[in-house]
This record gives structure tokens, sequence and C-alpha cells, in this order.
């Protein structure tokens, strides 16, 4: 009791030092820390917070589970077709991989840049690589008309008013005489699968 006492006093003296109004904060402050150490600790431990972002091991493992079913394709996974077009343009089965991956037994689409800020440009290409998507299963060079127009407005470079000039402007790529609003597919003519190597070679 004479030690607390003692404290007490002790800082009594230490808040009259002070100016008026921080004598009684101050004197509160030091006799509060005081009688905190005095109370017998007992030792605890908080969990560490889990942050909102933080990966768990089951997002992890899905990860890791997800990038296991990814497969490079292999000669075997394409149609006839396609061997002997990737053999005529002088392209590998390496620069189809960086176009092109396998998930769970489906061929799926990896390019993302298509490298051009021309809509024409970018509407003729996205045409040309889904007609080698659909070549590499079935070994048809062709592409479904309302499949380029939805890419092309994922990708926002669908031209409203001239979707279908830029067809007709580029009909040499394409095995019909004149685009119309009943064209629902649209397939490759020879000089097409030989600007479709080109495009390939410039997306690596």
């Amino acid at each position: 009791m004479d030690r607390l006492k003692s404290k007490v006093e002790e800082f009594a003296s230490i808040a009259k030092d002070l100016p008026d109004n921080f004598q009684v904060v101050c004197f509160e402050l030091l006799l509060k820390h005081h009688l905190q150490t005095l109370e017998p600790k007992t030792p605890h431990q908080t969990p560490p917070a889990k942050h909102a972002d933080a990966e768990t091991p089951d997002d992890a493992k899905t990860v890791e589970e997800a990038a296991q079913r990814q497969e490079d394709l292999v000669v075997r996974d394409l149609h006839t077709k396609v061997r002997r077009f990737l053999e005529k343009y002088s392209l590998s089965i390496d620069q189809l991989n960086n176009l092109f991956y396998k998930e769970d037994g489906q061929i799926l689409p990896l390019y993302e840049d298509l490298k051009t800020t021309r809509m024409s440009e970018g509407q003729i290409r996205i045409a040309l690589l889904k007609a080698l998507h659909s070549a590499l299963t079935t070994g048809e060079f062709s592409a479904s008309v309302e499949g380029v127009r939805q890419e092309c407005t994922d990708r926002k470079c669908y031209d409203t008013n001239n979707f279908a000039a830029y067809f007709r402007n580029n009909r040499g790529l394409f095995d019909f005489d004149t685009y119309t609003k009943s064209t629902k597919t649209v397939k490759l003519s020879e000089d097409g699968r030989k600007e479709l190597a080109q495009v390939i070679k410039e997306l690596q």
C-alpha cells in the first residue's frame, strides 16, 4: 500500500509541472498505466486476422487442379487437314500452343491480343482464328457469322454499320461471291488460309 501511495505522489508531482488543463488527464493516465502493470497477466494468443483476398489451401488446390487439367496440343489432337495446313505454311505445333490449349478434352482459345487497333482488321482476324479453331477438330476452316459478331462485341471491335462491309471488302479471303444478310457461315478460301498462316506468325 505504501508503494502505491508513493507512486500516486510521484504521478501527482509529474502532473503538477504541466499546464493546468493537462494535469488531471496526465495523472489519470499515469495511474491507470501503473495499475495495469500490477494486474496478473494471462497468456493468450489472438489468431492472425485473415485477409479477404488471402489464398486458402482450398483455393490453391483449385488453381493447381485447374492447371493440371490444361494441356498442350499434340499432333494427334489435330485434324488431318490442319496437319497439312501446318506443313504447307511451315507452321509448328508450338505456334498453335501459343494460341490454343486443351482442357478436359476440349480445345480452347488462349490468345488475347489480336495485335491490331483497326476494327476492320480485328474483325477479319477474329474470323480467321475462329475458322482455325473449328478446323482443329472438324477439318473445316469456317466460322459462324454470329460467333464472329459476338467476339467482336466482347473485344470492343464491333462496328455495327460496317460489319458486313468488312467481309465484302475482304471477300477474297472467304469462299463466297458476296456477303449478304443471309450469310450464316464464312469459309476460308486458299487466300484466307494463307492470311491465317500470316496471322498465326504475327501473334506469336
